[in-house]
């Protein structure tokens, strides 16, 4: 060999050693990530692969169908929720929304967006989906070994500010009036002590009692009053009901198990990494302080159906709609192990069409025809929609649509799919 060869040789093992331990940059394998900020780089329908004017009758589409509703979400609640059901007051903030408003964004890159994208507004059960991603990072970090465990085990006894507006069997009446704050234990009954964190996750838990002055049977009552407090308890796991006292339970739990408000538990480990705004917030309600290693403590709701919730952009709730496109990646950073996302998309026995809260899943296409049924969506009161295709690369954010109006926006949007995504 020719001193000439040996040196290509030695360069071409020396590459080949420098490929392996150095890999290429995540963004080559996972697609563009935008920056920190509102400068998100953009790209015509056309370079993304769509049809311009498809996809701009599917938005015109949905701004024609713009839900009715007062703009005005505490006379809404008052006109809804709060007129139908027992203990339906609110007791957390509302506010005025917006317009309807839209984002499309393909290969990671902004293709369309209209309305009041930069607006905070509240986003209601979509906040649930926020709510599933604090327990896991819990379950990444080790604090939670197996959702499939009982959640008892986990739980502290806790001290509500509000000492009224907590009850759960276990508080057995006493001859004499308490002498100093009562200590709520959430899952000491026999019933609530065999729910798992799997359970509150999906929906399926049938825990009983009071949180927040809510009682669990006041959430959607049945329509015969007489079952209210007399009907036998599902097992836990057995039948889906979708329950706010009961997710708000979830996020007592979730912040037991922190020790820190879940508010900066998001802003630390997801939404800074995914550089979101600094302009969400997540509240819970007057009724929902605790004490906690001796301060008081919000715990926030997974929804805003008596109020508070989280307030977030449409912006923001793309970039957290990419996340989730993304496996819970973000620019070659693991925020959500591949492990516990594909827990949160895998269908649950009691409903399938139901993952973690709040996936909503398309399985055997039922919940959009359109759709593959890989997709799955983020939804909330309103509409608020954050419409998720690993199959088409794409995330469609619309908020205050007409609920029947959800699947044939999508379908509209599929139809301007002609291309493949940008690279």
């Amino acid at each position: 060999m020719s001193r000439l060869s040996s040196a290509v040789s030695r360069l071409s093992v020396a590459i080949v050693a420098l490929l392996v331990l150095v890999p290429f940059p995540a963004m080559s394998q996972e697609g563009y990530v935008p920056p920190p900020g509102d400068d998100w780089e953009t790209r015509s329908p056309e370079d993304a692969g769509l049809d311009g004017d498809l996809l701009q009758q599917a938005i015109d589409f949905a701004i024609a169908q713009e839900n009715p509703a007062p703009r005005d979400l505490e006379l809404n609640h008052h006109m809804t929720f709060g007129q139908r059901e027992p203990f339906g007051d609110a007791v957390g903030a509302f506010k005025t929304r917006g317009e309807l408003t839209g984002i499309v964004v393909r290969g990671g890159y902004l293709v369309a967006e209209w309305g009041e994208p930069h607006r905070v507004d509240q986003t209601f059960s979509v906040a649930k989906s926020f709510l599933s991603t604090t327990v896991g990072l819990a379950y990444d970090r080790g604090l939670i070994s197996d959702p499939n465990q009982r959640v008892a085990p986990d739980m502290a006894p806790v001290i509500a500010v509000s000492q009224e507006c907590v009850h759960e069997p276990a508080m057995e009446a006493r001859p004499f009036p308490p002498m100093g704050p009562r200590v709520f234990e959430p899952f000491q009954s026999e019933h609530n002590r065999e729910i798992t964190w799997d359970h509150l996750l999906r929906q399926t838990s049938d825990w009983e009692g009071t949180l927040w002055c809510k009682p669990d049977w006041a959430d959607r009552p049945a329509s015969d009053s007489g079952e209210w407090l007399t009907r036998e308890r599902h097992t836990p796991g057995t039948v889906y009901e979708y329950n706010d006292t009961r997710v708000n339970l979830l996020g007592l739990a979730a912040t037991n198990l922190w020790r820190a408000p879940l508010p900066q538990v998001l802003k630390e480990h997801v939404m800074d990494p995914i550089g979101a705004s600094h302009r969400w917030r997540w509240h819970g309600y007057d009724t929902s302080w605790i004490v906690l290693d001796g301060r008081e403590v919000e715990s926030v709701s997974g929804g805003s159906h008596w109020g508070g919730g989280l307030f977030i952009s449409a912006r923001d709730l793309a970039r957290f709609g990419l996340l989730t496109l993304r496996e819970g990646r973000w620019g070659g950073e693991t925020i959500l192990s591949t492990e516990w996302m594909e827990m949160a998309r895998t269908p649950g026995e009691a409903n399938p069409g139901y993952g973690h809260m709040n996936y909503f899943l398309n399985t055997d296409r039922n919940a959009i025809p359109a759709a593959p049924e890989e997709a799955f969506f983020h939804s909330g009161a309103g509409s608020n929609i954050v419409y998720v295709d690993p199959v088409h690369d794409l995330v469609v954010v619309v908020r205050w649509i007409q609920g029947g109006s959800r699947n044939e926006f999508i379908e509209r949007v599929l139809e301007s799919v002609v291309g493949e995504p940008p690279s």
